[in-house]
């Protein structure tokens, strides 16, 4: 059985919208990391930084999650370098400003 071409059949455009929507559904674990990441951005800027920074450190403690569980193939741009590094990364910086966040006195801030 040989493979069909695309551009004999006519159907280009519905090939570029498949690829597109590929590219999309692959990149979601990275949305919703980045998503989470703006959620604490804007926490320390309307000054609750504690809450801002933990929120940031669980963002990390997600992207290492995602990385170690999901396939690299629909890691997005999670995948940085090997597996057990970018697991080992991110939950390592994850886990430090998690501890940060957490340990630090809040000095009358919430």
């Amino acid at each position: 059985m040989t493979p069909v071409d695309p551009t004999a059949t006519g159907d280009v455009e519905s090939v570029r919208r498949a690829r597109r929507l590929h590219r999309f559904i692959v990149g979601i674990p990275y949305y919703i990391v980045l998503s989470v990441i703006l959620v604490g951005v804007v926490l320390v800027v309307i000054d609750r930084w504690r809450r801002g920074t933990f929120v940031c450190g669980s963002a990390l403690i997600l992207g290492a999650v995602f990385r170690a569980f999901l396939p690299s193939g629909r890691v997005g741009l999670l995948q940085v370098r090997s597996r057990v590094f970018d697991v080992v990364a991110m939950g390592a910086m994850g886990a430090a400003v998690l501890w940060l966040s957490t340990s630090i006195d809040s000095l009358g801030t919430a």
